[in-house]
């Protein structure tokens, strides 16, 4: 992919000559490092804000069946899943 974009940015000089000590170090240069962080920031945030979605989404759920009157109370939660850690290990 042609580089088309110049990016400028204020640091500390003792962190830019760590990072370009670091970078040099393993036979990389420190474009191509800022680069693969700019892009693992970018997967992450994405990823991030897919999951907030999704908790959303099972709050949301949770609240219409609570206000269905579908939910149910704790120790009912608690005992079903009681019930199910006995069949799985087998102990039914």
């Amino acid at each position: 992919m042609p580089k088309e974009a110049v990016f400028t940015m204020k640091l500390e000089s003792s962190l830019r000559e760590d990072f370009i000590a670091a970078a040099k170090a393993s036979d990389r240069p420190a474009s191509q490092v800022i680069r693969e962080l700019m892009r693992e920031y970018i997967r992450r945030q994405s990823e991030s804000k897919a999951y907030d979605a999704f908790l959303e989404q099972k709050v949301e759920r949770g609240r219409q069946s609570i206000m269905l009157d579908k939910g149910m109370d704790n120790e009912e939660v608690e005992r079903l899943f009681v019930e199910r850690r006995a069949r799985a290990s087998g102990k039914t």
